[in-house]
């Protein structure tokens, strides 16, 4: 899954360690777009000590369906 230089910015900003729902909450408090979110929301509910391990789990990931995938 790609990352976007948003969220990518993002992330390099985060105290770490930090849990999915600190993830999120710093996110949406940030103002960042609902794919962040959706992307964001994707992870695994663990506790994550690095941008790079999130970086890793987001590749991995399947991508976040978006509404433009849903009516293709």
């Amino acid at each position: 899954m790609a990352i976007s230089p948003t969220l990518d910015r993002f992330l390099a900003g985060m105290e770490y360690p930090a849990t999915r729902d600190d993830l999120l909450r710093e996110a949406a408090r940030d103002g960042l777009p609902s794919n962040d979110l959706l992307t964001l929301s994707s992870l695994a509910e663990q506790s994550y000590g690095a941008r790079w391990v999130i970086r890793r789990a987001l590749a991995s990931a399947d991508p976040v369906p978006t509404p433009a995938m849903a009516a293709a």
